[in-house]
């Protein structure tokens, strides 16, 4: 029988933590033996899923790709990730992550490898689907993955090491991806062919060494001592107990929640903004006159500055337990930094690339401080297909605001400003929606015996 409690925001503030001896040694040690290997898997991931957006410096000129071509098939990666998100992380709650995520990393790999052979803008939306299909349950997967190791009152900070991953990816990947494509006939090949082929090499070798070393729930940690071992489960199982006495929620019953699709909906603006900076950044930068490999340097200096921010703000977060005030301030943070670009054109690139930069780490920190709000309110298999719904769906946005940024691009004569101010209304909307949704504090942390 199900137990309710009614849900209230703003109830009372819970105890002061103290951690033990025990908890800090065992943290510490499953935070060095599993976040390397969550890390390079996304770093992996992100650059596959990202590098279009350098390719297409060389490839939409090659292939006589439109900003809307581009952006349509940028964005239709997304189509294939919502219709195979939800099913693959139920499989990965059935089957665990290390079999799934290794097979996810391989299928992936592979196909965004023959994206260095499409030939015309249908096979080039083709492949970009067939991507997304295989990637489909590994950004997901890996939320869930946190919950079943890590306490509530670690979880944005490790989801922010977790998405370090992203941000570095887009720090040594622009600077990287910039000197492929200066490598025109090596091979018989154009660069923007070998920047595919090569970037896709990390993703096949990465799935064995997960298959290899990911451990699935710390009840088979054999590299745990058994009292690092009991201490973590029991305290992920009375976390767990903790929440389904405010309500335990059924899988059926979470994909038709409406709390549950306002949080889908912050995420779609939220992808909106993030995706669509992430594929056009390149091309915003190469207008300012500059060289294609002085483009992949300052392309990539947003995020040098945006790991730093994201990294304080979610530790801030975890220990505040002001979940919808910090993320909603990540939010309206890299709105502001968009609207500002928009009003500075590329007439002025140093300005317009600190605005850029204050946009960018905005946008970095949303999603750390995002996802312990809908896990705080989940568990069991509801988690996997509640976090599956919220990331498919809400990876919509990325589908969606691509292609309009670059319709409007092609609309404006080829400038980026107006686009610009439309994308910064996306997270003034996520904003908006969390400060109305708020967050109940007793699904968090529980007192420390």
């Amino acid at each position: 029988m199900d137990q309710t409690v009614p849900l209230s925001p703003k109830s009372s503030q819970p105890p002061p933590a103290v951690v033990e001896p025990l908890e800090r040694e065992t943290i510490k040690r499953v935070v060095w033996r599993l976040m390397p290997l969550l890390v390079l898997g996304y770093f992996v991931a992100y650059i596959d899923r990202v590098n279009v957006g350098f390719a297409a410096l060389t490839m939409n000129k090659s292939l006589g790709f439109s900003a809307a071509i581009f952006g349509f098939g940028a964005g239709v990666f997304f189509i294939g990730y919502v219709l195979a998100e939800i099913p693959s992380n139920l499989i990965l709650a059935r089957v665990g992550a290390r079999r799934w995520i290794a097979r996810i990393l391989f299928s992936w790999g592979v196909i965004s490898g023959l994206t260095a052979f499409v030939w015309n803008d249908w096979s080039f939306y083709g492949i970009r689907f067939l991507l997304g299909l295989a990637e489909a349950g590994f950004y997901p997967g890996m939320v869930l993955y946190l919950t079943w190791w890590f306490p509530s009152y670690y979880r944005s900070r490790m989801l922010a090491i977790f998405m370090t991953a992203q941000t570095i990816s887009m720090i040594l990947g622009p600077p990287a991806s910039a000197w492929l494509l200066t490598m025109d006939g090596a091979f018989g090949l154009q660069g923007w062919q070998l920047l595919f082929l090569v970037e896709a090499l990390p993703s096949i070798a990465m799935s064995f060494v997960v298959w290899g070393l990911l451990t699935d729930h710390p009840r088979d940690a054999a590299w745990l001592r058994p009292e690092q071992r009991e201490w973590l489960q029991r305290r992920l199982d009375s976390e767990e107990a903790q929440r389904e006495a405010v309500h335990r929620y059924a899988v059926v019953e979470t994909l038709l929640n409406p709390r549950v699709w306002l949080f889908t909906l912050v995420y779609f603006a939220y992808n909106s903004a993030n995706y669509t900076v992430l594929v056009f950044l390149p091309q915003i930068v190469k207008s300012f006159g500059i060289s294609i490999q002085m483009t992949g340097y300052v392309t990539a200096l947003p995020f040098v500055f945006a790991v730093a921010v994201m990294l304080y703000w979610s530790l801030r977060s975890d220990r505040s337990g002001s979940r919808t005030v910090y993320c909603a301030s990540a939010c309206l943070l890299g709105a502001a930094g968009l609207a500002v670009c928009s009003i500075i054109g590329i007439s002025h690139p140093v300005y317009m690339m600190v605005a850029m930069i204050v946009g960018v780490m905005g946008l970095q920190s949303i999603a750390p401080t995002f996802w312990p709000l809908p896990t705080a309110m989940l568990s069991g298999v509801a988690a996997a297909g509640g976090i599956a719904l919220i990331n498919s769906v809400g990876g919509l946005g990325a589908f969606v605001a691509p292609y309009a940024f670059g319709l409007i691009k092609d609309a404006s004569g080829g400038s980026d400003q107006l686009a610009l101010l439309v994308l910064a209304c996306a997270p003034v909307v996520s904003a908006l929606v969390l400060l109305a949704l708020g967050h109940d504090r007793r699904l968090e942390r529980i007192p420390r015996a």
